[in-house]
């Protein structure tokens, strides 16, 4: 995966936390990727290469934002999807996959995934995947809140 460059006239900087993201997936240069990219968009980031264990994480804590690997075709990342969206169906799941699956895809997207996409992801296209799945909920988040 990309890094983002250091020229600081490219990026705007961060003032304010956007909340906590979830990196899921079972290849450790996958989720320090991700998890950078997520950290340099103002992301809390909690990175995990076991399924199992954000599952019991999520009997806890409710992630703003998850990006969790599909996995095998058995799809590993059923309970995390399923856990996060069971905490707040409002969370947004990204499904990432190397190998694009219709039964999985079907499968996550019934179950409520936001989004399922093919990795490798550039960073630009993952601040475009959070920019995407987090604005609707912002926005209902500011509408709901006006008396």
């Amino acid at each position: 995966m990309e890094r983002y460059n250091d020229r600081r006239e490219s990026r705007p900087e961060v003032c304010e936390t956007r909340g906590s993201a979830w990196v899921v997936d079972q290849d450790w240069q996958d989720v320090q990727g991700y998890a950078g990219v997520l950290r340099h968009l103002g992301f809390d980031v909690e990175p995990f290469t076991n399924y199992q264990e954000a599952s019991r994480r999520l009997e806890e804590e409710s992630p703003d934002f998850v990006f969790v690997n599909q996995g095998t075709a058995a799809f590993e990342a059923r309970e995390v999807l399923m856990g996060a969206l069971a905490r707040s169906h409002r969370t947004p799941v990204v499904v990432l996959t190397r190998s694009l699956n219709m039964g999985c895809y079907l499968e996550a997207m019934q179950l409520g995934a936001a989004d399922y996409v093919e990795v490798p992801l550039t960073p630009a296209e993952v601040e475009h995947l959070v920019t995407t799945h987090l604005q609707p909920r912002a926005l209902k988040a500011r509408t709901t809140a006006r008396p």
